[in-house]
């Protein structure tokens, strides 16, 4: 899923020569590649036709950001408006599900906003607005799910002389070393993920990521933005990059002609330091986020299984969908970023909020709506004890 709209600013720069030959900088290449007229990302079969995200893993995911949602709705004393936005919405499917999955009095109140660059999908909620880019002056929370890591950035090489080099790439794939790193390019590695003057080793340059983050953030005027992705921090920064492709449910190649997806984990503490309040930002895994909202994968009780045999039966479907969502080693190790806007919203995210004792959830919600927020607790997550999945 993406969206181009908030990677502005025009070509990329320092391409030494610009087009010539066909050699681009990996950042002007991968932008046409996947958002240019016959991009990645306006073919007809969408996202969900070449990588599975959470979104596409289980309903729970859209039940847990609705969860989320309502606990922003408490915090911001229910406003007569509550905005939710889905960034790089792909077809749809986040927006329509935390629709459906809201209570009727919060869905009353709820705009729903899918922003993607692609054409609106024929038979989609007409209560969802389909916009290019985010509106202003937004109250409530916005959502962007693997949307960073389709930002299209520099790649930078080390040569055999120990000099950080942007990697020029033409679009059969092939590559080869620019000119020098420089400017802010070079102040973003100093600071964010400096290269050891070891010949080969890689990075991606967020500078472009921050930017965007920090102006998606800026739509909120009160609220929480949320950002779900591959994700790494300064203590784990890859050596060689993570630039990769995707086609048919594979992993492959990264090539920039327009046949697959292009995409590079995110730096999310450098995004989180673009917003504002930086210092009030967290990340943490998926796997504590939605065990947080609810989703633990824990196994219904065996005794379900001869009192109500079909409801055992769902119940062990729905753990089964939120182990995937939660798992180590998977979707479980994504990144969530998260960044409160606005002066309300300044103490929702300390530290001691976010893991108190809470009891847990039972293992089959009731039908309908999410459960409401409890009133026990100030902060937008409140984790549950861990469990061993199954």
């Amino acid at each position: 899923m993406a969206n181009d709209t908030a990677d502005e600013g025009g070509p990329a720069t320092g391409t030494a020569g610009g087009a010539a030959g066909g050699w681009l900088g990996w950042r002007a290449a991968a932008r046409d590649a996947l958002y240019g007229p016959a991009g990645f990302y306006r073919r007809p079969e969408g996202p969900a036709g070449h990588f599975r995200t959470s979104v596409h893993a289980s309903p729970l995911f859209a039940t847990a950001v609705a969860r989320l949602l309502c606990r922003v709705d408490e915090a911001l004393g229910r406003p007569a408006r509550l905005d939710f936005v889905d960034m790089a919405a792909g077809r749809g499917e986040l927006a329509a599900g935390v629709l459906g999955a809201l209570p009727a009095e919060v869905a009353a109140r709820a705009r729903v906003h899918a922003v993607e660059i692609a054409g609106r999908p024929d038979g989609l909620d007409e209560r969802i607005a389909w916009l290019p880019e985010p509106p202003d002056g937004l109250t409530g929370l916005l959502f962007a799910n693997e949307w960073l890591d389709n930002v299209p950035v520099e790649v930078a090489e080390v040569d055999p002389e120990g000099v950080p080099r942007r990697v020029l790439v033409r679009r059969d794939g092939a590559e080869r070393l620019g000119e020098p790193v420089g400017g802010a390019e070079a102040e973003w590695l100093a600071r964010w993920w400096p290269l050891p003057g070891e010949p080969g080793l890689r990075a991606e340059i967020g500078l472009p990521r921050d930017t965007a983050w920090a102006g998606a953030v800026s739509r909120l005027r009160r609220g929480l933005a949320v950002a779900v992705d591959y994700a790494h921090t300064a203590a784990d920064r890859p050596p060689f990059g993570t630039l990769t492709g995707f086609r048919d449910g594979r992993e492959t190649a990264p090539v920039p002609d327009g046949s697959c997806d292009l995409t590079a984990h995110v730096a999310l503490d450098a995004c989180a330091a673009s917003g504002p309040a930086p210092t009030r930002a967290r990340v943490l895994t998926q796997r504590a986020a939605l065990h947080a909202l609810g989703i633990t994968g824990v196994r219904p009780p065996l005794t379900l299984a001869s009192s109500d045999p079909a409801r055992y039966v769902r119940a062990l479907a729905r753990a089964g969908e939120a182990a995937e969502l939660t798992a180590p080693g998977g979707l479980g190790d994504f990144g969530w970023l998260l960044q409160p806007a606005g002066p309300a919203q300044a103490d929702l995210l300390e530290p001691r909020e976010l893991f108190p004792d809470a009891p847990e959830l039972s293992a089959e919600p009731s039908a309908g709506a999410p459960p409401e927020p409890s009133p026990r607790a100030p902060g937008l997550l409140v984790d549950v004890p861990d469990h061993e999945e199954h």
